[in-house]
């Protein structure tokens, strides 16, 4: 389980396999002396096993095997070298709920759709960026205005909901601690709904309150 607030970018540095089964292995500033061997690592959404865990530099490399079904379903099969991630080790008993509960399994791939700056008067801080992005269709009814979806392993607040288009919002401080400076119209990211609105959809949906 996680928060979906990141707590570091890594960087893949090597991808090996098929299309059935690739390693990954990613540099990250974690203390390798912290990270036990099968340990859960949330990478730009997708929950993933350390399958290795050695020391580089000030920090570690650790690799992560993902299967068929994760490079199908989510935006890890266009990974390369060099592909920033952002990532986030799972929650422990007694950790601060910053975010909102995430499985880190995701349910779809979802496309930014447009990118704008939002500035305010004598803002000092700098401008925050407004992300339209659009779900799949299957997906849309999970999203609701003010609810939470996770977006690349990130926590988020939806501002507003049209269709299959909602958007989020990024203060400054987001966007230099995450990989969403990088984002742009076109690209696609890892997308997980809220858990509640998950069970709560098929709650109603078991007892015959949903439209056929």
């Amino acid at each position: 389980m996680f928060t979906g607030l990141v707590t570091d970018v890594g960087r893949v540095v090597s991808i090996d396999g098929t299309d059935r089964l690739r390693r990954i292995v990613i540099e990250s500033a974690y203390d390798p002396a912290g990270i036990a061997l099968g340990a859960s690592i949330a990478c730009s959404g997708p929950c993933l096993t350390a399958v290795t865990i050695e020391p580089h530099g000030t920090g570690c490399r650790f690799a992560v095997d993902a299967a068929a079904e994760t490079l199908a379903r989510t935006t890890v099969g266009a990974w390369r070298d060099g592909t920033r991630v952002n990532l986030e080790r799972s929650l422990k008993l007694g950790d601060e709920m910053g975010g909102h509960l995430v499985t880190g399994h995701v349910d779809g791939v979802a496309e930014i759709v447009a990118r704008e700056t939002v500035t305010g008067e004598d803002n000092p801080w700098g401008a925050s960026e407004r992300f339209t992005l659009r779900a799949p269709a299957a997906l849309a009814g999970f999203i609701a205005e003010k609810g939470s979806v996770c977006l690349d392993g990130t926590s988020l607040t939806v501002n507003s909901v049209a269709g299959s288009d909602f958007s989020v919002l990024l203060i400054p401080h987001s966007l230099s601690v995450t990989t969403w400076e990088e984002r742009r119209a076109g690209d696609r990211v890892n997308l997980e709904v809220d858990l509640i609105a998950r069970y709560a959809a098929r709650l109603a949906e078991a007892r015959g309150l949903t439209r056929a």
